[in-house]
């Protein structure tokens, strides 16, 4: 029997010790190559795009020559008023793409050794940055779409007299979501949340090709498919796949989410669900890549996206 990808040794291409063995310079040369990879590395002012500069070689820190602009590796980017080394920067990276179903803050900020304030807006700065790669993505071929209910729960009373019945609307929270989700087959996954399922439909209207096939299952606001695509429904009382129709692909992903919420977050507040589900469809679409792969890519994204006008100074408010 093959042995699996991700149990084997080739799925293992980066670790801790390498990226503290290798040191900070080294570790610099690396976001300076993934920040300018047009360039081979060389620094490009972030204002005027000119290559041409002098170093500042105190605070590993660049002047344009035509602008005088003051600019870093890091400058305008997620990464931005950072407070960590180059190396610790990596090193979090490392632990995120590690972590194939999510790592907690506290796990996160006790490893790192950090505080946990600061592991939270890290971990979602790299989340904002993994989510960026499908931005305004747009799906073909064969898709398929379902929903996963989260949140909202309603703890019952201790005393049965003093139970309520949690199934009627006007006992709920409000706080209950659902995380839509459109994976193409060999392809991408895209997730939303929305407060019904029914939504996935203008969803679908929104990020799917007319020309695309989609795979639903049997509840009725699905039905409103076959208005606009090519469209086929498999029952899961009867089987969950039937001649090539299913929608295990995108209940895959939904099994990834629900043991990252589960199993490693215990509870994720309506605010940063589409964080967490970012994050998930992110590992499930890039699991056959190595450690070093995933890494090193969420590195790129988080260097080529604009500052975060969410999770910067997030703590001040």
């Amino acid at each position: 029997m093959s042995q699996h990808f991700l149990v084997s040794a080739r799925s293992r291409t980066l670790s801790l010790r390498e990226i503290y063995a290798a040191g900070e310079e080294k570790n610099y040369a690396t976001f300076c190559k993934l920040r300018w990879e047009t360039t081979n590395g060389e620094p490009t002012c972030p204002q005027c795009g000119s290559l041409t500069h002098y170093k500042i070689t105190t605070r590993r820190r660049f002047k344009c020559a035509d602008c005088s602009h003051q600019y870093s590796v890091t400058s305008g980017t997620i990464f931005s008023a950072r407070k960590l080394s180059y190396t610790n920067l990596l090193a979090g990276l490392c632990l995120f793409a590690n972590a194939v179903k999510g790592v907690s803050a506290l796990q996160f900020a006790r490893d790192m050794g950090i505080n946990a304030k600061s592991a939270f807006v890290m971990l979602h700065k790299i989340r904002e940055a993994v989510a960026g790669e499908t931005k305004n993505a747009t799906l073909t071929g064969e898709i398929e779409i379902d929903g996963m209910y989260q949140g909202g729960k309603i703890r019952p009373a201790n005393l049965a007299a003093n139970r309520i019945d949690r199934r009627l609307a006007s006992n709920q929270t409000g706080k209950r979501r659902v995380v839509v989700a459109l994976r193409q087959r060999g392809g991408r996954t895209l997730p939303f949340v929305a407060t019904s399922e029914a939504h996935g439909v203008q969803i679908a209207a929104s990020v799917v090709e007319k020309n695309a096939k989609m795979f639903a299952d049997e509840a009725s606001h699905w039905d409103a498919l076959h208005a606009s695509f090519d469209t086929a429904r498999i029952n899961h009382s009867v089987a969950y796949s039937l001649d090539g129709i299913h929608t295990n692909l995108v209940e895959s992903y939904f099994s990834r989410l629900r043991r990252m919420i589960e199993g490693q977050h215990h509870h994720v507040s309506v605010r940063h669900l589409n964080q967490y589900a970012n994050e998930a469809a992110w590992k499930e679409d890039h699991r056959e890549l190595t450690n070093g792969a995933l890494a090193h890519r969420a590195l790129g994204l988080a260097l080529n996206q604009s500052r975060s006008k969410y999770f910067a100074g997030y703590w001040h408010r």
